[in-house]
């Protein structure tokens, strides 16, 4: 079974995350800010992940450490489910509409975190939510996954909607390198012999 499920409690933030790669995109998502939960939801809806995260933060500060934590968590609980990675796809893209914003992303789970985020934005703020922290959420996944991530904005007047473009992009992407390749024969995707 691909499912994991991880607490990480700091001094800035306490987080517990269930994450299930076989579900059916249900999800319960409380992260103390109302455009972050839409994103997760969002991205457990469209990758067919199961989700749930609970996290107190010290939102009297500001997002920061509840996005970047939760990136942690987040990657840290996708690589627990995917173990050694036999099997699977291993790749991952999607040019992904959202009205007029148009976003590419694309996935390799390689065993090394690298990001290439290209999504510049007309606003600094959606709601009260800093835009700068989506790449800090999406480094901090990358790191603790170890996955290559590439995100570029293609085009896009509307922030909202260029951010819905990257995580259900995101999502899309990862469905697709965390599926079950039956040609493998549970075979590692790599000429190396592993990930």
């Amino acid at each position: 079974m691909r499912r994991s499920e991880i607490s990480r409690r700091t001094a800035e933030t306490d987080i517990r995350l269930v994450l299930d790669l076989d579900g059916s995109g249900k999800s319960k998502i409380d992260t103390g800010c109302g455009f972050l939960d839409h994103m997760l939801t969002l991205f457990s809806s469209h990758s067919r992940f199961d989700l749930e995260i609970s996290c107190k933060g010290d939102v009297e500060v500001d997002y920061h450490h509840t996005a970047e934590d939760i990136g942690i968590v987040l990657g840290s609980a996708l690589k627990q489910c995917l173990g050694d990675k036999k099997g699977i796809c291993r790749y991952g893209d999607i040019f992904l509409p959202m009205d007029e914003a148009l976003v590419l992303a694309a996935v390799d789970i390689s065993g090394r975190g690298a990001l290439s985020f290209n999504v510049e934005v007309p606003t600094e703020k959606v709601g009260d939510f800093d835009c700068e922290l989506v790449e800090e959420l999406m480094l901090a996944l990358v790191r603790s996954a170890e996955l290559t991530l590439h995100l570029n904005k293609i085009s896009g007047k509307n922030t909202h909607h260029i951010f819905e473009a990257v995580f259900k992009g995101l999502a899309r992407a990862l469905k697709q390198a965390c599926a079950i390749d039956p040609t493998l024969n549970g075979e590692i995707p790599s000429s190396k012999g592993m990930l």
